[in-house]
């Protein structure tokens, strides 16, 4: 865990299990750090259930800002745009100053509406992208996108392989990341009209971090992790093979948070996680925790830069 003081706006309302849950996750990442601060944002009777279960000392790391509308799971994701929302306002007290990152895990939409809105996009960036870090068999395995944006041109899948590329360099410390674009096999000319246009697109495409393209890679390639540290394909596929493995590890039986409820947001101004709507205590104190991590690490600035120093992607 670095040093430092990180502020994380936590959306006490976001989740299928809300509040419940993030007050769980919200305690068990404040007992795990003590650097940490949380502004809670929500209802007060929900921030007082935290701060009451604290000792004292730990109260003094709390802070409330009181909002009682939430973005449903199931409204549009233009709602995000209200600032009495407890997605948008936890989006304003980062930009404020008052938060250093925030983490949701409301409708992912929401979440991403709002940021953008909030924040702004970075320049280049048409539409965020929600970034994954998979416990692949030879190492971390990062997959892009999960769900930010269904958008599959190729043109979108080259900014994708740059992004996933640096924050698999910043994030992770991953010497000269291997990138491969998901698909139904490794032999060019595979998969769909999509797929077959981008994959000389991030052949040429100029990658950060020392990164190199490897071509296609194919679904199990992404548990294994042999092949590529950097795993691109579209926000719908994403979602679904994302989702897919959760559900294998939890057959499996394997380790609670395993598979991982929470994303990085890139491709923003700012600093955001979003969890799984399923999240529970433990996943939503992960996120917390990665929150903390990218705050602390400049991830997003670092990230960004990279970025901005590529050439443009046309295709």
């Amino acid at each position: 865990m670095e040093p430092g003081t990180a502020r994380i706006a936590v959306d006490l309302l976001g989740g299928d299990d809300a509040p419940a849950v993030v007050v769980d996750g919200a305690l068990r990442a404040c007992r795990a750090d003590p650097d940490l601060e949380l502004l809670l944002v929500g209802p007060a009777e929900v921030a007082d259930e935290i701060i009451g279960a604290l000792s004292s000392r730990d109260r003094g790391r709390m802070a409330v800002r009181p909002v009682r509308h939430v973005v449903g799971m199931a409204d549009a994701p233009a709602r995000a745009s209200r600032i009495d929302t407890t997605v948008r306002a936890a989006v304003a007290a980062v930009s404020e100053g008052a938060a250093d990152a925030l983490i949701s895990a409301g409708a992912s939409g929401a979440t991403v509406t709002a940021a953008a809105l909030g924040f702004g996009r970075w320049p280049g960036v048409r539409r965020p992208v929600l970034v994954a870090s998979l416990p692949a068999v030879a190492g971390p395995v990062v997959l892009l996108d999960v769900g930010g944006s269904l958008e599959a041109r190729p043109v979108t899948l080259a900014h994708h392989a740059m992004l996933g590329a640096a924050y698999a360099a910043v994030a992770h410390g991953i010497v000269a990341p291997r990138v491969g674009l998901l698909s139904i096999g490794t032999e060019p000319g595979k998969g769909d009209r999509t797929r077959r246009a981008a994959d000389p697109v991030l052949a040429a495409a100029n990658l950060p971090c020392g990164a190199r393209y490897v071509g296609l890679v194919e679904g199990y390639d992404v548990a294994l992790g042999g092949r590529a540290d950097v795993v691109v394909t579209d926000g719908f596929t994403g979602n679904v093979l994302l989702k897919g493995i959760e559900g294998a590890y939890a057959m499996a039986g394997g380790p609670t948070g395993a598979a991982p409820r929470a994303a990085a947001l890139l491709g923003v101004a700012g600093t955001a996680i979003v969890c799984h709507g399923a999240a529970t205590g433990d996943d939503l104190a992960s996120g917390i925790a990665l929150a903390a991590h990218l705050h602390r690490s400049s991830a997003t600035a670092a990230i960004s830069a990279l970025f901005s120093d590529l050439d443009e992607v046309t295709a």
